[in-house]
């Protein structure tokens, strides 16, 4: 009997969360798992190739949606980052508590993502964002900058407040500020690099972006735009050289009719603070001194360049038919010499289900370091097929 009245006791507190979430608080356990097989094959430099996960697709985290009343929702989210290919906890990806009224918007607070990589263009317009063939890092045809405001894949902003509004008319707009004097840094920067944005003397780092989409007698067409704006903090200044803010414009467009789909984008980049995209996911695992690892989408530090992007995906039954490409433009500076990239990328995604996928491609870089005699032209050749479930 007192066995079967603990076991009640134990349910009954066990079953209280839940009747909790059913009366207006929701909790989403969510996650995605890949794992993909890569070469990349570096003229003059022989060749490398993993199992694994090096471009931040894996994840897993946990969304939670209490309902206010008067249409006012809380939410919070937290969520961590693995690769598949080692045996590592995972890192730190977005992680904030934000309010939502479904006819004001959504303010977040925390740990985000910028406008630039998950609203106007950036990873929704790639296909193959998180996987080898991406067109940030070392594909080279979007900014993937270090402190977080590109459309890398590993690039989250701290100390950040970010509002999306809802969408009237086919219009809709996303902002970010941090504020300045940020003296944290992103726990996955390089040692000793500002990995995070934040001005000096209250100036606010910010990022703007808007778009607006409609459906004309089947064609699906979108343009968007976005302004950026990283303020020079002291210690950019004094450790790194770095002379004045950054600034990068974007806008693009995309179009849709039946299962084919175009879309590009262009960036200017003015007074780079240093968008590198040296990572993990660009040169599989090298980095640092080592010839083979370009930064390709990265200006040069105080120089300009412009960045472009195009694509087409063709759905066929289950199948994503993708081809696309573009250019990186690294103006000269005193210090730096100036450098051209270009790539192009072609492949292809099966759904084998709404959560299961497999994909394959091959992706060809070109890089011309102009008048540069210290640096190889290292082009490049990557191939990778992978398989990914989300849940």
């Amino acid at each position: 009997m007192k066995k079967k009245l603990i076991s009640l006791a134990v349910a009954g507190a066990l079953a209280t969360p839940m009747a909790a979430s059913a009366q207006g608080t929701n909790v989403t356990i969510f996650g995605s798992v890949q794992a993909e097989y890569s070469t990349v094959n570096i003229e003059g430099q022989g060749s490398e190739a993993h199992i694994g996960d090096d471009t931040g697709r894996s994840k897993w985290g946990l969304h939670v949606v209490e309902n206010l009343g008067g249409g006012l929702k809380a939410k919070a989210h937290v969520e961590y980052g693995f690769n598949t290919g080692n045996g590592n906890l995972g890192i730190a990806r977005e992680r904030w508590v934000a309010l939502a009224n479904d006819a004001w918007g959504e303010v977040k607070f925390g740990r985000v993502q910028s406008p630039f990589k998950d609203f106007a263009g950036g990873m929704t317009i790639d296909p193959f964002a998180y996987t080898t063939l991406q067109a940030s890092g070392s594909g080279g045809t979007m900014n993937a900058s270090a402190n977080g405001l590109g459309a890398g894949a590993n690039g989250f902003v701290n100390s950040a407040m970010r509002y999306d509004s809802p969408t009237v008319e086919g219009f809709s707009f996303s902002g970010l500020l941090m504020p300045g004097d940020s003296s944290k840094f992103d726990p996955t920067g390089f040692a000793g690099t500002p990995a995070n944005s934040g001005g000096e003397d209250g100036e606010w780092d910010f990022q703007l972006a808007g778009k607006y989409e409609t459906d004309i007698q089947g064609h699906n067409v979108g343009v968007f735009g976005g302004y950026s704006r990283d303020n020079v903090s002291t210690l950019q200044r004094t450790a790194f050289g770095v002379t004045d803010d950054e600034e990068v414009w974007r806008g693009g467009a995309s179009w849709g009719y039946q299962n084919f789909r175009i879309s590009g984008q262009y960036e200017n980049i003015r007074n780079a603070v240093g968008a590198a995209t040296c990572t993990t996911s660009g040169s599989l695992g090298v980095v640092g001194p080592d010839p083979r690892a370009q930064c390709n989408s990265a200006m040069n530090i105080n120089g300009d360049g412009d960045i472009w992007f195009v694509g087409g995906e063709y759905i066929y039954g289950n199948t994503s038919l993708i081809a696309q490409g573009g250019m990186t433009n690294a103006d000269a500076t005193s210090a730096a010499a100036s450098r051209d990239v270009s790539s192009f990328t072609v492949g292809a995604i099966h759904r084998l289900s709404k959560r299961s996928s497999l994909f394959g491609g091959y992706q060809r870089v070109m890089i011309d370091n102009r008048n540069d005699p210290t640096r190889v032209d290292n082009d490049s050749n990557r191939y990778t097929v992978g398989m990914r479930h989300d849940f």
